[in-house]
C-alpha cells in the first residue's frame, strides 16, 4: 500500500498523525499522556483499553485557551476527538448559560467544517462552596469528532483532518458570539 494510506488502527500513529496537524498549523505541544486500562468490570469485563491525551497551546496565547485531544484505542478500534478549550471567563460575563451555548452553537455550525460532529459544552466552576457565583469560572469547550473514514483513508487523512480543525478552531476565536469567553483577545 501507499504510505499515508493505510488504515490507522493503532494508539501511536494516530498521535503523530494528530500532533504533525496541529503543530503544522502553528499550535505547540504542552504534554501527552499515555494510559493503558485493563481492570475492568460489568460489560467491559475482559477489555483492554489504551488512551493518549495530548494538550496544545498556541505561543504566545494565555493559559485560558488550548487545543486538548483524546485518543482512545479498543477492542471495538480507534477513536478520538480534538476539542478547543477557553478557560476561565466569569459568570457575569458569561451571562446565561442556555443564551451562551445557543449562541456558541451558532458561532460553531458558522465556523467550523459541516459534516463533522461537533459537541459543545460549558461549566460553570466554583473553587470552593462559600465563592459567589459570579467570581468563579466558565470553560467553553467545543469538539471535533475524528471520524471512522479518516482512520481508514491513513495518515494523510488524520493530520489533514487534525490542521482542518484546528483552522476551524482558530476562526471560532475570531468570532464576537465567543469574545465572552477570552475577553476579546
Amino acid at each position: 500500500m501507499t504510505p499515508g494510506v493505510e488504515p490507522l488502527l493503532t494508539l501511536e500513529p494516530v498521535i503523530e498523525a494528530v500532533r504533525e496537524g496541529v503543530e503544522g498549523a502553528g499550535w505547540l505541544l504542552s504534554g501527552l499522556q499515555k494510559t493503558t486500562s485493563h481492570e475492568f468490570a460489568g460489560r467491559w469485563e475482559g477489555e483492554t483499553s489504551r488512551s493518549a491525551y495530548l494538550f496544545f497551546h498556541r505561543p504566545g496565547d494565555p493559559d485560558g485557551v488550548s487545543i486538548d485531544v483524546f485518543l482512545d484505542e479498543t477492542s471495538g478500534g480507534m477513536k478520538g476527538d480534538l476539542a478547543l478549550v477557553m478557560d476561565g471567563a466569569s459568570p457575569a460575563w458569561v451571562g446565561d448559560p442556555r443564551g451562551a451555548l445557543t449562541e456558541a452553537a451558532a458561532a460553531a455550525r458558522i465556523q467550523l467544517p459541516g459534516g463533522y460532529p461537533a459537541p459543545l459544552s460549558i461549566r460553570v466552576r466554583l473553587d470552593d462552596s462559600d465563592q459567589q457565583v459570579n467570581d468563579g469560572t466558565v470553560e467553553l469547550r467545543v469538539k471535533f469528532r475524528i471520524l471512522q473514514v479518516a482512520l481508514r483513508s491513513g495518515y494523510s487523512a488524520v493530520t489533514a483532518l487534525a490542521a482542518t480543525a484546528v483552522h476551524g478552531f482558530e476562526r471560532l476565536l475570531e468570532d464576537p458570539a465567543l469574545h465572552c469567553y477570552t475577553g476579546g483577545q
